[in-house]
């Protein structure tokens, strides 16, 4: 596995890193044993990378993670653990935007995942105009001179609001939505990211598994699945499903982007290449179930670049076919 120098945190982590949503919930049921075992296997397959959040099945992810630090004393030390604050439940929006809520959220996930600080707290997708008053990010500098957190940081929605974080002093990382129907974040974000020396996170790589190329217009997700009950943005940001493309549509263009897969790449691999071949990214969170999905997801750091060719072929394809049926902001 391939690593890179996370930001100003100094600490290099695997270009391909697990990202835990599916483990608290949202993605359908993951039993425990489940959980513990993919845990296992990306820590077998060189990941040193896992974003979590309190909002993960109300802390069920951010549990587990810490069970199988416990489990594999190795881990704890090798491993870097990134969650994430502003989301959850008790007491809800607003009042999860007071220092005293931040400060006790903190508590609550250092006590789930059982160690004495945080690697990264990232504000998760709050309001940009909570956002843009300045008070969470100073709140988190606070807890990081007591010792809490060793950097903070935001996963955002939008490029406006990336640019806002990578301008504040103290920022260390941002999560975007990154993938081949989201290629914004190239023109906008990228170039001020590197001259700040500010890591970049890449959550939904494959666009919630549509990018696999594994399903149809008639593909059916269970009910407590976001690919299902979040289509068309009813329960929180559009983005986050399907990269905000109605989901026949995006069906209809993963099938449309097949001819420019290589000969000996699957369709994942070539998507989850194309992300790795941009140097700005710091690690790509794709999700797993199941130990066979990790191992899937890792190849791809194998695999050599796709080339500045195939790279403007891409480019032009996202600027006429894709771009114009993005929902949600970005």
């Amino acid at each position: 596995m391939n690593t890179r120098t996370f930001g100003p945190t100094g600490r290099d982590v695997s270009e391909i890193g697990l990202g835990t949503w599916q483990l608290g919930g949202g993605w359908g049921d993951v039993s425990e044993s489940d959980a513990l075992m993919t845990l296992q296997a990306a820590y077998d397959g060189g990941v040193t990378f896992f974003d979590t959040a309190d909002v993960y099945g109300d802390g069920r992810s951010e549990t587990l993670i810490g069970q199988f630090l416990r489990q594999v004393p190795a881990a704890r030390d090798g491993v870097f653990v990134a969650t994430k604050l502003g989301r959850g439940g008790q007491p809800g929006w607003p009042g999860n935007f007071t220092r005293d809520a931040v400060r006790a959220h903190t508590e609550a996930s250092l006590q789930r995942l059982g160690v004495e600080a945080l690697d990264l707290t990232q504000l998760h997708c709050v309001p940009t105009d909570v956002l843009k008053r300045g008070e969470l990010f100073g709140w988190l500098a606070e807890l990081k001179v007591e010792g809490k957190i060793k950097a903070y940081g935001a996963s955002v929605e939008s490029m406006d609001e990336a640019a806002y974080c990578v301008a504040h002093e103290g920022c260390a990382a941002i999560q975007i939505i990154f993938n081949l129907f989201r290629q914004k974040p190239i023109q906008t974000l990228f170039g001020p990211a590197r001259r700040n020396g500010t890591a970049l996170i890449v959550r939904l790589p494959l666009a919630s598994g549509v990018l696999a190329g594994k399903m149809s217009a008639t593909t059916t997700f269970a009910a407590d699945d976001h690919r299902n009950f979040n289509r068309d943005g009813q329960a929180f940001n559009v983005g986050e499903t399907f990269a905000g493309l109605p989901f026949p549509k995006a069906v209809a263009l993963t099938e449309a982007l097949r001819p420019f897969v290589p000969e000996g790449m699957t369709m994942a691999e070539f998507a989850l290449r194309w992300i790795l071949d941009h140097p700005a990214v710091s690690t790509i969170i794709p999700g797993a179930r199941n130990a066979d999905q990790v191992q899937r997801n890792l190849r791809p750091a194998a695999l050599p670049p796709l080339g500045e060719e195939l790279h403007a072929k891409l480019a032009a394809f996202y600027a006429a076919e894709v771009a114009e049926h993005i929902r949600g902001p970005y």
